[in-house]
């Protein structure tokens, strides 16, 4: 009779436990937030293939499968490392009587070879507005982040995949004083 009650109570308890995670699934599902796909059509690290700049040149591996798009490869997608990246871009920078001070931001993609293209270029003053930097300098800082030979290529279960990256130049009167991330 004992062991009766035990494993009745053993059961009910197995099944309160059921439910409490079927309803705690269901309520999850069901009370979600709306996404106002007008103001968000797109996923996060989404790069508009009609904007981009070099979104021509290569072919992504797959392009419904793009890895690191919440927060970048970061120190991954450097060849070598960020300090690597960092001497050969201000060796090769030449700031030509730059005035301009803020942000850059390229935010791309690099193929399952390496390459990168399909840059996002979003430039922002100190205080975090959108501006315009000298149509030299942008043009000479994407030409030197869009060198294959700084990006790694990365694997996922042992196959190269395509991933998001970004880089963030932070400039005064047209020095680079810091690249982020």
């Amino acid at each position: 009779m004992r062991i009766l009650k035990i494993i009745t109570f053993i059961v009910l308890g197995l099944c309160v436990l059921a439910l409490l995670v079927f309803f705690g699934g269901w309520l999850y599902y069901t009370t979600k937030f709306p996404v106002d796909e007008k103001a968000y059509p797109a996923y996060v690290g989404y790069i508009n293939q009609e904007t981009a700049v070099l979104n021509n040149s290569y072919q992504l591996c797959d392009p419904e499968a793009i890895y690191h798009v919440h927060h970048g490869a970061s120190e991954k997608g450097y060849a070598g490392n960020k300090k690597q990246f960092k001497e050969t871009l201000l060796l090769n920078y030449k700031n030509n009587n730059y005035t301009d001070s803020g942000y850059l931001n390229f935010r791309f993609l690099v193929t399952c070879e390496g390459k990168p293209g399909w840059f996002e270029i979003i430039q922002v003053d100190t205080n975090y507005n959108k501006t315009q930097f000298s149509e030299e300098l942008v043009s000479q800082l994407l030409a030197l982040t869009a060198q294959a030979k700084h990006w790694n290529i990365i694997s996922f279960n042992d196959a190269p995949v395509d991933y998001y990256m970004y880089v963030s130049y932070k400039l005064q009167n047209g020095e680079i004083v810091e690249i982020l991330p």
